[in-house]
């Protein structure tokens, strides 16, 4: 029996492996529940007693060492195979290059839009996804007949007629008026909701970014020269604007705001269907009845508000054609925007 404790304490002294996998083999030949030190362990119980001292010194020995030696094998195999994969212990030279992550393009001109009026002393404003039908309806103005009320338009939470997905981030406006003393000045970004058919112009999901402007004796003059400013910023400096007269439930008078295109430069392309303009957001003076429904005078103030959608604005200012790539995930889409950040 001492010599084939010997002989395998020389095995484990001499045993070389070339892989982790032959390694862990071996361990488990060695001292696995069913290994040959099991089998001496076995045989050293049928040893007599004068025996058992010196033998069982042997075998402790053994077991120590060989738990020793697989764990400097171990070690070995792992600082040979870091060496192989490049590692660097010089750690003054210069790291390699790991590929970044981009923004969304949604989140680019989010961030873009609220910044240019943020520099004109808008702040960002937010709001619930969930809202009830105050805030979302009858606050600004909406008849009970509206038909924007109508399940085709709008999701309803479990068929609640007073608890909804928000279809607009006016919303907030309402919030920031009930909350707020004039002057009011804010944007207010966010996720909105429509029951509508998903095509590549067309989404139930998408983003708006809204604004509101209360103070004494504002004008519609005064909106003009803001967006404007806006659009010149965010599509470049040649662009011009104009105003189609519409019609909102809570601003009167009321336009749709047009911009001259700025791919075909007014000119006329298939993307603005040949009349050189393109429309990007909906505008007009807050309507007195909103006013008085948040609790401000409307004999002292006058304001204007504005929305548009941030996926059309992204859609312009990019050049994407199909609405439903934003919400993809596609990494090749995004990757396109990784100098964007």
């Amino acid at each position: 029996m001492t010599e084939k404790i010997e002989r395998l304490l020389q095995r484990v002294e001499e045993f070389s492996p070339r892989s982790a996998a032959e390694l862990e083999e071996f361990r488990i030949r060695i001292l696995g529940r069913k290994g040959e030190l099991n089998d001496i362990m076995e045989e050293f119980k049928g040893v007599a007693p004068e025996l058992k001292r010196e033998l069982g010194q042997r075998i402790n020995k053994l077991k120590t060492r060989a738990q020793e030696r697989i764990s400097e094998l171990k070690g070995e195999l792992e600082s040979r195979t870091a060496e192989e994969g490049g590692t660097i212990d010089d750690m003054t030279r210069p790291g390699d290059c790991q590929p970044l992550g981009s923004r969304h393009p949604i989140s680019l001109v989010r961030n873009e839009i609220c910044g240019i009026f943020e520099r004109l002393g808008y702040t960002v404003a937010e709001g619930p996804e969930i809202e009830d039908d105050w805030h979302v309806f009858s606050a600004l103005n909406f008849p009970p007949e509206h038909p924007a009320r109508d399940m085709q338009d709008t999701f309803f939470i479990e068929k609640n007629p007073d608890i909804l997905l928000r279809t607009h981030t006016s919303s907030i406006q309402v919030r920031t008026m009930e909350t707020h003393k004039p002057p009011i000045r804010v944007v207010c970004p966010g996720r909105v909701f429509r029951n509508e058919a998903i095509s590549y112009r067309a989404h139930c999901i998408f983003h708006q970014i809204e604004g509101l402007y209360i103070d004494e004796n504002v004008s519609f003059a005064d909106m003009k020269q803001s967006l404007l400013y806006f659009v010149r910023e965010f599509f470049g400096e040649d662009t011009k604007i104009r105003l189609r007269p519409s019609y909102f439930p809570f601003t009167e008078p009321s336009a749709e705001m047009d911009i001259s295109c700025n791919l075909c430069g007014g000119k006329g392309c298939n993307v603005c269907k040949h009349t050189g303009w393109l429309e990007i957001m909906g505008c007009g003076m807050v309507d007195p009845n909103v006013l008085e429904a948040c609790g401000i005078d409307s004999n002292k103030y006058s304001g204007f508000a504005f929305g548009m959608g941030v996926e059309r604005c992204s859609m312009l200012k990019y050049g994407v054609k199909d609405l439903r790539l934003y919400f993809e995930n596609d990494v090749r889409f995004l990757h396109q925007f990784d100098t964007a950040i």
